[in-house]
C-alpha cells in the first residue's frame, strides 16, 4: 500500500480543577453554623481518538496546542463547581504517539474508535464541609484545584491512500494530484516518470479530507511482473477507491477503450477483488483531445481545471461511503496502568522526589499556607505510606524532599 511517514508535534493539557470553598452556615438563630463549603469541579481530560474521517496530521501543523476546559470553583451552601467536558482530539487511524523528549511509545491508535488518555484532568478540591470530623469541628481550610497534566507529544502516521490513481504512463496522474492537493510531484514526459507513489492530501469543502496516491503507470503484462508491474500493483491493494484515468490525447499509446480494457484486466489478474472496489473512470487530458473523440464518461483536464471540482466531490463521496465499513475488531480504550507503590527517587539537584501522581495530587490540592491544612496533609500522607517509602528509599534526617509543590526537610521518627 502506498504510504509515507507524516510526523508532527502536539502539546496537550488537561483542564485545571476548581478550588473548594471555605464557608460556614450563616442563618438566623444558628450562631455557630457548621462548614458548608462546596467542592470545586473537575477539569476536562484530553483524549486522542482514531477517526476514519481524518486522513492526515495537517490540522496540527498550524495549531499544535489542545487544551481542555477548567472546572469552576465551589461556593457556600455546599454548592459544587461545574466540571468541564473532556476534549477529544481526532487523529487518523494508524497514528502512533510518542513522548517528544524521551521517544517512548505511548499509544498506537490503529482503528476507528481506538482512544488514549493523553492528559488527565486536574481534580477539583474539596470544600471545607468535607473536612468536618469529631476532632475538627470548624475546619478553616479547603483544597485547591489541581492543575491538569501537560505533555508534548510526537504524532507519527504512516499515511495510506484512500484513492489510488491508476492509468497508463504519462496519462496525467502527477499533474492531477498536483492540482487537487498540496503534493509537488516531479513531472516529465517519458515512460515511468513516477517510480514511487506520490501522495497528496485533498481537503474538499464540506467533506472530510482524504489521501490520493499517484500510482506509477501500468502497462500490459504488469500482473505478470513486466516492467515494474508487481512493484506498482502492490500500492493499489489497500486503497479504498480506484480512480482509473484513460488518456484522451491523440498521442496516447492506445485507444481509450483499449486502455480501460488493459487496466482492468491487469488489476483482475493481479487480484480479482480489486474490481469490486468503488471506482471512477475518467478521460484525462481533455484539453488536447480531438474534437471528434468519443468517450463514454466524464472528462477532465488537470491543466485547464475542467472537471476537477466535480471529480473531487465524487471521490470524497465514495471515500466517505467506503470508510463506513465496520472495523474488523471492536474499538480499544487504552488506559495507563495504575501505580501500586509509592515511588521515591533522588532528583538531579539532590532532592528526593516522591514521583507518584496520587501522592503529588494530595499535596498539590492542599493549601500549604494554612497550618490546619498542613496538619491534615501530614496525616493523609502518612496513611498513604509516604513515611515508610521515604525510609525504605534511604532518605536521611535533614535531607530535602519534594512532593508536587510541597518541599520540606525530612525528619526521622
Amino acid at each position: 500500500m502506498s504510504q509515507f511517514v507524516d510526523e508532527c508535534g502536539l502539546n496537550i493539557r488537561g483542564g485545571d480543577g476548581g478550588a473548594g470553598a471555605v464557608s460556614f452556615r450563616r442563618e438566623a438563630h444558628v450562631p455557630k453554623g457548621g462548614p458548608d463549603g462546596g467542592d470545586g469541579g473537575h477539569g476536562g481530560s484530553v483524549w486522542l481518538e482514531a477517526d476514519h474521517n481524518v486522513a492526515s496530521l495537517l490540522a496540527f501543523r498550524d495549531h499544535p496546542h489542545r487544551r481542555a476546559g477548567n472546572g469552576t470553583h465551589g461556593s457556600g451552601g455546599k454548592r459544587h463547581g461545574r466540571a468541564a467536558e473532556d476534549l477529544v482530539v481526532k487523529v487518523p487511524e494508524g497514528t502512533t504517539v510518542r513522548d517528544l523528549y524521551s521517544g517512548e511509545m505511548l499509544a498506537d491508535l490503529v482503528q476507528h474508535g481506538d482512544r488514549w488518555l493523553g492528559a488527565e484532568a486536574g481534580q477539583g478540591g474539596h470544600g471545607n464541609a468535607k473536612f468536618l470530623s469529631n476532632r475538627r469541628r470548624a475546619p478553616g481550610f479547603a483544597e485547591q484545584g489541581e492543575e491538569g497534566e501537560e505533555h508534548w507529544l510526537t504524532l507519527e502516521l504512516r499515511l495510506m491512500a484512500d484513492v489510488a490513481l491508476v492509468g497508463y504512463p504519462n496519462v496525467g496522474k502527477s499533474t492531477l494530484i498536483a492540482r487537487i492537493s498540496a503534493a509537488k510531484p516531479k513531472i516529465a514526459d517519458y515512460p515511468f516518470t513516477t517510480l514511487e507513489p506520490n501522495l497528496g492530501v485533498v481537503r474538499p469543502e464540506g467533506r472530510p479530507e482524504f489521501v490520493v496516491a499517484d500510482i506509477p503507470g501500468l502497462i500490459e503484462g504488469a500482473s505478470e511482473g513486466r516492467g515494474l508491474g508487481h512493484r506498482f500493483l502492490r500500492h493499489v491493494e489497500r486503497a479504498r477507491v480506484l480512480l482509473v484515468l484513460v488518456d484522451l490525447a491523440p498521442a496516447a499509446l492506445e485507444e481509450p477503450t483499449r486502455q480501460l480494457e488493459v487496466i482492468l484486466g491487469e488489476l483482475s489478474a493481479y487480484q480479482p477483488e480489486l474490481l469490486e472496489r468503488p471506482r471512477l473512470v475518467v478521460g484525462s487530458r481533455a484539453d488536447v483531445a480531438e474534437a471528434g473523440m468519443t468517450f463514454d464518461g466524464d472528462r477532465l483536464s488537470a491543466v485547464t481545471g475542467e472537471g476537477l471540482e466535480s471529480l473531487v466531490h465524487a471521490l470524497g463521496g465514495l471515500v466517505e461511503i467506503a470508510r463506513q465499513a465496520p472495523p474488523e475488531r471492536s474499538a480499544v480504550v487504552v488506559h495507563r496502568p495504575p501505580t501500586e507503590d509509592v515511588v521515591v527517587k533522588r532528583g538531579e539537584d539532590g532532592t528526593w522526589e516522591v514521583g507518584d501522581r496520587r501522592v503529588a495530587r494530595v499535596a498539590n490540592l492542599n493549601d500549604l499556607t494554612n497550618p490546619d491544612a498542613l496538619d491534615y496533609l501530614h496525616d493523609r500522607l502518612k496513611r498513604m505510606g509516604v513515611d515508610r517509602a521515604l525510609a525504605r528509599a534511604g532518605v536521611r534526617d535533614g535531607e530535602p524532599v519534594r512532593i508536587g509543590r510541597l518541599e520540606f526537610t525530612y525528619e526521622e521518627g
